[in-house]
C-alpha cells in the first residue's frame, strides 16, 4: 500500500486561546491567538470573530488550526501586518476564499492571489479598518478593530520589550527607523483614551507575563511615543 502523507504537517497540537470577548462570554465579538508560527518566526496570528470574522496573519497551516476556523464559521478576511506574515496566505484564500487585505507595496510578494491591497487605510467593514504604519517594513500596517472597547493588532510595528511596556524595537531588519518612529506619533494622533483600550502585538507575547494582550493601551501608545520620539 502507498503511504499517503499527511494534508496538514504536524506542528501542536494546542488549540487557540481566547483573548477578548463581550463580558468574558466567548460570544461574538471576540478574539482568539493561534500559538505562535514557526513560519511567521514565531510570530501570532489572531481571529477575530464578529459580524465579519477576520483573520490577522498567518497561523500554523495545521489541521488544528483549519477546524478551529471552520467551527468559528470560516473567514471572510486575511489581513496581513507584513511582509513577514504572508506564510500560508495562499492556502488560506484556496481553502476559505477569503479577501487578502495587504498594503500595497507588499502585494507583489503575492502573485496570483486575489487581493484588496490599500495605500493609506482601508475599512474592511464599518467595525474595522487598516492603517499603514510603515518603518518595519514598508508596506507594515495596523488593524484597528472598534469593538471590546477599541483594539489594535500591532503585528510587528509595536511590540512588548522583556519589561512588558510597549514599545518599537529596532531590529537588523528595519527597513526604516525614523519612518516607523512616525507611524507611531500618527497613532497617538489617531486615538484617544476612549478609542483604544487594548493592543494585540504580533510577537513577544511572552513579556505579558501571563496576560492575554496589552491594557489601557493607548497610555502605553503615548509611553512609547515619548521613549521613542525621531
Amino acid at each position: 500500500m502507498t503511504h499517503q502523507p499527511e494534508a496538514f504537517p504536524p506542528t501542536h497540537k494546542k488549540q487557540p486561546r481566547l483573548v477578548l470577548s463581550q463580558n468574558g462570554s466567548g460570544q461574538a465579538p471576540a478574539v482568539y491567538a493561534f500559538p505562535p508560527n514557526r513560519a511567521t518566526l514565531g510570530a501570532t496570528a489572531y481571529l477575530i470573530v464578529g459580524k465579519a470574522n477576520i483573520l490577522v496573519d498567518c497561523p500554523a497551516w495545521d489541521k488544528t488550526n483549519q477546524e478551529f476556523i471552520q467551527t468559528q464559521g470560516g473567514i471572510e478576511f486575511l489581513f496581513l501586518t507584513h511582509r513577514g506574515a504572508i506564510a500560508q496566505a495562499r492556502e488560506l484564500q484556496q481553502s476559505f476564499g477569503c479577501q487578502i487585505v495587504v498594503q500595497e507595496q507588499e502585494a507583489y510578494l503575492l502573485p496570483g492571489l486575489q487581493l484588496s491591497p490599500f495605500q493609506k487605510d482601508m475599512e474592511l467593514t464599518n467595525e474595522s479598518q487598516a492603517i499603514w504604519t510603515p518603518g518595519y517594513s514598508p508596506g507594515s500596517a495596523c488593524l484597528y478593530y472598534k469593538p471590546l472597547q477599541g483594539v489594535l493588532f500591532s503585528g510587528r510595528h509595536l511590540l512588548p520589550r522583556p519589561d512588558g511596556q510597549l514599545a518599537l524595537i529596532r531590529q537588523a531588519k528595519t527597513f526604516h527607523w525614523p519612518r516607523q518612529q512616525r507611524s507611531l506619533q500618527q497613532l497617538v494622533q489617531r486615538f484617544s483614551p476612549s478609542t483604544l483600550e487594548r493592543i494585540c502585538p504580533g510577537a513577544n507575547l511572552g513579556f505579558l507575563r501571563g496576560k492575554s494582550c496589552i491594557e489601557s493601551a493607548y497610555a502605553q501608545l503615548v509611553r512609547a511615543a515619548m521613549t521613542d520620539s525621531p
